[in-house]
This record gives C-alpha cells, sequence and structure tokens, in this order.
C-alpha cells in the first residue's frame, strides 16, 4: 500500500505524516504484529530517498544522549555517518536493530559512526526511562540521542516524503548524503542492509 504524498514541513503536514505512518504499520502488520524478514520498500518510497542523495542536511539538534558525551554533526567531519531513526513500539526498528549493532561491530573500528535518533511517537508525553530502556532492549551501544519533535527528521527530510520515519542516512566524510534507505526493516542479508554495506565499503575506498 502506498502513503498519500505529504508536502512541506508544517506542523499540519508532519501530523499527515504520522497519521500516514500510522495506516502503513496497519497495513503491513500493525505495531503489534511480529516483524516479517525484510519490510522492502517500493519503488515509490525508493524514488523519494534518492532525491536527498547529494544534499548536505543541517545540524542536528538532539539532546538526552546515551553512550556518548553530546556529539555535533560538524565535529564528526572525516567521518562516514550512519544515522538511524528509531523508536519504542516499532516492530520494524526492533527487526533492524540486529543489522544496526552489525554495521558498528563491523565499522567502527574503520572510523564509521553509527547514529541512533530516537523519535517519540508513542500517546502521550516522552519518556527518558522508556528511550533508555528500549535502547538496552536492543543492545545499542553505539551514540544514541533523542530527537525532540522529530526536528532534525525535518530539517533533514524537508520536502520529501520516503513513507516512513524509520529512516536511515549515509553521510560521507564531507558530510554529503550518499545513500538513504527509505525506512522500515533493515535486515542481514536482504537488498537493503546489502546496499547500506555496500556504500559503506565505497565510501571508505574513497577515502583510502
Amino acid at each position: 500500500m502506498g502513503v498519500p504524498a505529504v508536502k512541506g514541513t508544517s506542523s499540519r503536514s508532519w501530523s499527515a505524516l504520522a497519521a500516514a505512518v500510522g495506516v502503513l504499520l496497519s497495513a503491513r502488520g500493525g505495531a503489534g504484529a511480529a516483524a516479517v524478514d525484510d519490510v522492502a520498500p517500493t519503488s515509490a518510497e525508493e524514488e523519494a530517498a534518492a532525491r536527498l542523495v547529494g544534499t548536505r542536511p543541517p545540524e542536528w539538534r538532539a539532546s538526552e544522549w546515551l553512550n556518548t558525551p553530546p556529539l555535533r554533526l560538524r565535529d564528526l567531519a572525516g567521518k562516514v555517518l550512519v544515522v538511524r531513526w528509531w523508536t519504542a513500539g516499532c516492530p520494524y526498528c526492533s527487526a533492524s536493530a540486529p543489522a544496526l549493532r552489525h554495521l558498528d561491530d563491523k565499522y567502527r573500528s574503520r572510523g564509521v559512526v553509527v547514529i541512533g535518533m530516537y523519535h517519540h511517537k508513542e500517546e502521550g508525553p516522552f519518556d527518558g526511562a522508556v528511550y533508555r530502556d528500549t535502547a538496552k532492549k536492543y543492545g545499542f551501544r553505539f551514540p544514541l540521542a533523542v530527537d525532540r519533535d522529530w526536528r532534525t527528521l525535518k530539517s533533514w527530510l524537508g520536502d520529501v516524503n520516503t513513507g516512513f520515519t524509520s529512516v536511515t542516512f549515509v553521510l560521507d566524510r564531507k558530510g554529503v548524503v550518499r545513500h538513504v534507505h527509505p525506512g522500515g526493516e533493515i535486515v542481514d542479508g536482504a537488498p537493503g542492509a546489502r546496499k547500506i554495506h555496500d556504500v559503506i565499503e565505497a565510501l571508505l575506498r574513497e577515502s583510502d
């Protein structure tokens, strides 16, 4: 099932996107359903994500850092970055956790930094304990932060709607977006995960 396009970054537009994502979750199994192997993005979602390649995202506005002192995007210049949005109660996020851990384990020693951006989607106010407990449950040891009110996600996506909020950006050493996984699951061995590995390997060769 496709997701209605949502233009702009106004509060009304982002409310519409959140509602659209809710419809998508229901259509693809629901937030409480068991995750299936690699929910592949549609061609339209991949085309939307491709529009972000070549952009240079602005400084993130993140708080409540875990596993690291507070980081700034500009301080990570010279590093290949993998930035993934995740949250609690999301089957795509829990299903993607092993692949994200694998990326961190495989590439950390080679100068790649995986960053997890938590975007609150549950009913009720943000609860720091849920954030910390979910990070522990997922086994995340790489840097994590909270993207309050989706401010960073909104600024990085601009007017692009990939159909998901669980988006993954891969940035080169100059801070330029070189690949975007539209969202949904990233499962080791599946096409989405293989593409991320291929892009990282190519970016590391560029710097050699």
